[in-house]
């Protein structure tokens, strides 16, 4: 069963794709470009349709989502930690 999406290599983030994902689950991952599966052991409960780190990011760390920028920290994370609004924000404000 897939838990969460990356839509290509050099992702730092992937998206939960099931409910109910509790903090020290393994979860599977898709990359879909590359057709491959990856697992991780989340840090935190993550709801469906939010995102996890693949890596660690430091505070100020570009996030990088289907390949583009999508924004950036602003406190630090760890590898399956869990990404929002608490603590990513866009980089045009």
């Amino acid at each position: 069963m897939i838990d969460f999406l990356v839509h290509e290599q050099g992702d730092s983030v992937g998206t939960i794709v099931v409910e109910g994902v509790k903090a020290g689950a393994t979860l599977t991952g898709w990359v879909m470009e590359q057709d491959q599966t990856i697992t991780l052991k989340t840090l935190s409960d993550i709801p469906i349709g939010h995102k996890i780190a693949l890596q660690e990011l430091g505070d100020g760390a570009t996030v990088i989502k289907y390949g583009v920028d999508i924004g950036r920290t602003i406190a630090p994370i760890k590898k399956g930690g869990y990404l929002h609004v608490h603590n990513v924000k866009t980089k045009r404000w």
